[in-house]
């Protein structure tokens, strides 16, 4: 669930790497809303990334 409709932005996968450099598995999540939109006329429920909502890329109503 966590990825944007409109850039597609999802998980990412990395590590935690802590002072004594141990490392272990770890993901970061993009902030994703579920925001009404237009999308092909229509308003629908959505989920955009807060990147997309503030750069205008989302119609919100």
């Amino acid at each position: 669930m966590a990825k944007c409709k409109i850039c597609n932005k999802s998980v990412a996968f990395g590590y935690k790497l802590s002072h004594s450099h141990r490392r272990s598995n770890r993901t970061w999540k993009p902030n994703v809303k579920r925001v009404k939109a237009i999308v092909n006329g229509t308003p629908r429920r959505i989920y955009a990334c807060t990147r997309c909502i503030r750069s205008g890329k989302v119609n919100a109503l």
